[in-house]
C-alpha cells in the first residue's frame, strides 16, 4: 500500500474553509495547490503564520473546480497499478477539507489513515530546520510528516 502524506491550511476553526493543500508521497512525488477563500474568515493567526507564506509555488493557484479534477488526475497517475493508496493525516480536518476538495468523490482505492501518533515531534523539527522551511505551509508541512513518520511496532512479548 502506497503512503501519501496530507496537510492542509484553513481559515479559522469556526469559520473553516480552505487556503491551501499539499500532499507528498514516501517516492517523492508531490501535489500542491493555494484556492481563493473568503479572507474575512481568516483568524489572526492565520493572517500572521498561513497567508504570508502563501504563493512560494509557481502554479500553485487554482480555482476550486479545477482543484478537484487535477487532485483527482494527480492522485490517479501516482496510484501503482491495482494498490490502495493510503492518505495519511495527523489531524482530522485535514482529512474533511481533502475529501470536500475532490467533491466527496473518494475513489474506492483511496484510504484514510489518522498519522498524528506515528509522527515523531523532534524528527519534524529537525526537518524544518534542516531545510529552512518554516511550518503552516501545507505542502512543507507534509513533507515534514512524511520526514518524521515512524511506523509503528507492535511488542510482541
Amino acid at each position: 500500500m502506497k503512503k501519501i502524506f496530507i496537510d492542509t491550511e484553513f481559515t479559522d476553526f469556526l469559520d473553516l474553509h480552505l487556503i491551501s493543500i499539499g500532499l507528498v508521497s514516501a517516492t517523492d512525488e508531490e501535489f500542491y495547490a493555494e484556492i481563493p477563500y473568503p479572507d474575512a474568515s481568516c483568524s489572526a493567526f492565520v493572517r500572521e503564520a498561513v497567508i504570508p507564506l502563501l504563493g512560494r509555488i509557481p502554479g500553485a493557484a487554482m480555482t476550486r473546480d479545477s482543484l478537484c479534477q487535477q487532485l483527482l488526475a494527480w492522485l490517479s497517475a501516482v496510484r501503482p497499478e491495482n494498490t490502495d493508496i493510503e492518505i495519511c493525516y495527523d489531524y482530522q480536518t485535514d482529512w474533511d477539507l481533502f475529501i470536500d476538495a475532490i467533491d466527496y468523490q473518494v475513489p474506492a482505492w483511496c484510504r484514510p489513515l489518522l498519522v498524528a501518533s506515528n509522527i515523531d515531534e523532534v524528527l519534524k523539527y529537525e526537518f524544518y530546520k534542516k531545510h529552512g522551511l518554516p511550518p503552516h505551509h501545507a505542502l512543507y508541512d507534509a513533507r515534514a510528516n512524511l520526514a518524521a513518520f515512524q511506523e509503528a511496532h507492535e511488542d510482541h512479548q
